[in-house]
């Protein structure tokens, strides 16, 4: 009985062993919980951080990933995503509507017919408008939904609101003047539900009226203007021209039977998509910025919440050791410790998950101009995944676990007989600052040896991420040596006092104080990015438009512009440019010609051959632009090739290019260019001409020496163009810096809310901290200092701590400022940019760290003191 007794007491010690942890760790929980309810001001914190570092996180991920998805998921507008596209030939801007009607007289009935070009309206703005043939944009839809109605999903229940909107579409087929936009950019420009345009044909019919019918935004229409096919070739003054036919069907089947039919007879080209991946190459490098921007508001929340953790675990180091000695085990107290992070973190994710999603709803608009405007992509309706909770969730926890852990662990091996006096706090903090800055140190030479092997931007701003963490690890020892320097030179009383006892606050602020370290940082290094690149913009704005009028005509009018504008006398020039797209390595580039004149004065060369501009005209040489240059590892002398001399097979040199490499061009120059996100080829008008390109400009300048909207009248006048194709100098100026600020507007915004959240963890680090001295402040009160020199003392204390971290801040945002420009931009974008120095914003941006650091200190310093001092002071010997 006795061998069976024990038997049986063996099986039962796992048992017993899991529910004595169990409940000790539930009887930890309970105890901690009770703790948080009488101080919510611990809890709310370590939330706080988490809930912000979630927020941006979630709100530029979903930003993104809603980009991406658009990229290969986007669709013709009112209609679904095309398999194939017939688009003009080569220097041709538009095709004849009667490859359509061929198209459809021979059953191919999934086509859509589109135009598109530039109207401008009332107040002299340009837009965007589509026409397509609405009637075949709703059969197509009808066919989509029927053939998807046993499998029904939410892309099928946006196809039902389709095809029975509440739309005119008689009106719409019978080409009245009615409008499609969505509702949000309706509601912007046409508030009222009607918008007038300009009418070039007319000279005393200033405008045109049309009506305005907006769509729910899940139509994906984004700032696109949609018309009837006949109203919109009334509205640009092309009768008969198409943009491009996009085709629906299988595309090896379609290709096959347009070529055994011969449907296109030479007049068009058949270009099949890509699923989005040229767009997304494109823009790759504007996601990873977002995403660098969005880890770094992530990381500068983590502070926020490791500093809430520490100050609450520093609070409740009594309560901790009263456990111990209770008998709960050390590691069933270390796991009660892990599994309150994993709750706070759970709940804080949770709640940031969905202010991110909100958070993504505001910057998807500014998001999608720009690529819109850069790229010319278009964003469908934002969607969201839970995946991207756990995601959260899971880096959350894991930084945190990382952060917290060596905290846990030294509180919970800490001798049980006493508590760890003030002194030794501080010590072990000292030790680890000086630990902290070795490591930075270390870390930071080992990034300078490694940069300039560094050839690939993710491999820059990788090393530019350890840069970034290196940095704040340099605070806290930096500021404790400069503190003990300045005490020394403070003489003896209550200021020598308070220099002194400010390295004691370097310890509880040191985390705020480097999350405001990584926002100062970053905030003057995309500071000195946008500055410097505005400045570099402007100066090769200058060189590259020599002319006063750019126009973009109909093919067949560019002659008789060239004719009219000889004519003139005030004309001091005419300038002519041609321009295909063309393929280098299976991305899209654009081939120009111009005249040599207007090529030697426009290229803004960053380095050339010696005999350039005598092998230029030879066509021996060409001048490429420096994004190329960077992304293909091209350099002067290397040989080039391209897809559109390869395709001019007619021609000898195309010929010997097939049969020998020697005969290919070699680069001679390599120009800067900061307008063109594709990449610019520039070749000579001799060596167009032998390579069997299009001989009919693309677009023609002038150069006048009078008032240009003079001469901008003159041609309105003539009928020979509208104001819709004419650009003068000072607007492509207005325009590309506005292009500029959008393009950097959603970095600044993401910086702001970067340095936003710092602000509010060093209020919640104030507030933690100036609770935490009520007691050693009460002391000093009871020795006969009044509150009023006690609160300017902590005042002066913590704002002497913050403007160290911003004169720390300066020094390191410029180092950051040239990494970003010298490395990370370089390499992304192909941009070689000057780095200006902006000292008026930088002291701006110091100023309203100050500013806004007293008032976080300030308010809780008010709080905290008001209260009877005496009472903290019994509190302490309690």
């Amino acid at each position: 009985m006795s061998n069976i007794r024990a038997q049986t007491d063996d099986a039962n010690k796992p048992i017993v062993s899991k529910i004595n942890t169990l409940s000790e760790i539930g009887f930890s929980l309970r105890v901690f919980f009770a703790h948080y309810r009488h101080a919510p001001l611990q809890a709310g914190a370590i939330l706080l951080g988490i809930i912000l570092a979630v927020t941006l996180l979630i709100g530029v991920k979903s930003t993104n990933e809603n980009a991406v998805r658009s990229y290969s998921e986007a669709t013709e507008l009112l209609s679904q995503r095309a398999s194939l596209l017939i688009t003009p030939t080569a220097g041709e801007r538009y095709l004849n509507e009667q490859v359509y009607f061929r198209l459809r007289q021979s059953g191919i009935s999934n086509a859509l017919a589109i135009v598109n070009g530039l109207v401008v309206d009332s107040q002299g703005r340009r837009w965007q408008i589509q026409g397509s043939d609405l009637f075949a944009a709703i059969n197509l839809q009808v066919n989509q939904t029927t053939s998807s109605d046993n499998n029904a999903d939410d892309n099928a229940s946006q196809n039902n609101a389709f095809v029975n909107p509440n739309i005119p579409i008689a009106r719409l087929l019978a080409a009245e003047n009615i409008l499609l936009m969505s509702e949000s950019l309706a509601d912007k420009i046409a508030p009222n539900g009607e918008f007038y345009l300009q009418d070039s044909s007319k000279e005393n019919a200033a405008t045109i009226k049309l009506d305005v019918i907006g769509l729910n935004d899940d139509f994906g229409l984004g700032n696109a203007i949609v018309a009837d096919i006949s109203l919109a070739q009334k509205l640009l003054h092309q009768p008969n021209q198409l943009s491009y036919i996009a085709l629906f069907d299988n595309p090896e089947l379609l290709i096959k039977r347009i070529n055994q039919q011969n449907l296109l007879q030479e007049q068009a080209n058949i270009t099949e998509q890509d699923q989005g991946q040229a767009l997304q190459e494109l823009t790759r490098s504007f996601h990873l910025n977002l995403n660098a921007m969005s880890m770094l508001a992530f990381v500068v929340g983590l502070f926020i919440a490791y500093n809430g953790v520490r100050y609450s675990l520093m609070k409740r180091q009594k309560l901790l050791v009263q456990l111990l000695q209770l008998g709960i085990q050390k590691k069933r107290l270390m796991l009660a410790l892990i599994c309150e992070l994993m709750l706070l973190v759970i709940i804080g994710s949770i709640i940031g998950f969905i202010l991110g999603l909100q958070l993504s709803l505001w910057l998807q608009p500014m998001v999608a101009m720009t690529l819109e405007q850069l790229y010319g992509a278009r964003l469908m309706p934002g969607s969201w995944q839970w995946q991207w909770l756990a995601q959260a969730i899971g880096l959350t926890l894991f930084a945190g676990l990382l952060a917290c852990l060596p905290l846990y662990r030294q509180l919970t091996n800490q001798p049980l007989a006493r508590i760890s006096t003030k002194t030794n706090q501080v010590r072990h903090l000292v030790r680890t600052h000086k630990v902290q800055f070795i490591l930075a140190v270390l870390s930071l030479i080992a990034c300078a040896i490694a940069f300039p092997f560094a050839k690939q931007y993710q491999v820059s701003l990788g090393l530019m991420g350890v840069v970034i963490i290196a940095i704040p690890l340099l605070l806290p020892l930096t500021i404790y040596k400069i503190s003990q320097w300045l005490a020394h030179i403070f003489p003896a009383g209550i200021w020598h006092y308070m220099i002194a006892e400010t390295k004691e606050l370097i310890g509880p602020l040191s985390l705020a104080m480097m999350a405001m370290l990584l926002a100062l940082t970053a905030n003057i290094s995309m500071n000195t990015l946008v500055g410097s690149f505005e400045v570099t913009l402007k100066t090769w704005l200058e060189s590259r438009l020599h002319a006063d009028l750019y126009m973009r005509p109909s093919g067949d009018k560019i002659l008789d512009i060239q004719d009219f504008l000889s004519d003139k006398e005030k004309v001091s020039g005419v300038y002519t440019q041609w321009t295909v797209q063309s393929q280098y390595q299976n991305m899209p580039v654009e081939l120009v010609t111009r005249d040599l004149y207007s090529t030697k004065v426009t290229s803004s060369l960053k380095s050339q051959t010696s005999d350039l501009w005598q092998e230029f005209q030879l066509g021996n040489q060409i001048l490429i632009s420096e994004p190329i240059a960077i992304k293909y590892g091209l350099n002067l002398g290397d040989t080039f090739e391209i897809e559109a001399f390869i395709q001019t097979s007619s021609s000898q040199l195309s010929r010997n290019t097939l049969e020998s490499s020697d005969t290919l061009p070699t680069i001679g120059g390599i120009f800067f260019d900061y307008g063109n996100p594709k990449g610019q080829v520039v070749i000579d008008q001799e060596l167009w001409k032998k390579v069997g390109l299009p001989e009919k400009p693309k677009s023609i300048a002038a150069s006048y020496q009078g008032d240009i909207s003079e001469l901008e009248q003159l041609l309105v006048d003539s009928k020979l163009i509208s104001n819709a194709q004419m650009y003068n100098q000072a607007k492509i100026k207005q325009q590309a810096i506005a292009m500029f600020k959008q393009t950097f507007s959603i970095t600044m915004v993401l910086n702001s809310l970067t340095l936003m959240v710092a602000a509010i963890g060093l209020f919640s680090a104030c507030l933690m901290l100036t609770q935490a001295r009520q007691a050693p402040l009460a002391k000093l009160y009871a020795l006969g200092i009044s509150k009023g020199k006690l609160r300017i003392m902590t005042f002066v204390q913590m704002q002497l701590i913050v403007l160290l971290t911003c004169l720390v801040a300066l020094p390191t945002g410029a180092v950051l400022g040239y990494l970003l420009i010298n490395k990370v931009t370089f390499q992304a974008f192909g941009w070689s940019i000057a780095m200006l120095w902006d000292w008026q914003a930088y002291i701006r941006v110091v100023f309203i760290a100050l500013a806004t650091s007293a008032v976080a200190i300030a308010i809780p310093l008010y709080w905290q003191t008001r209260k009877p001092l005496i009472n903290s002071l019994q509190q302490e010997a309690l």
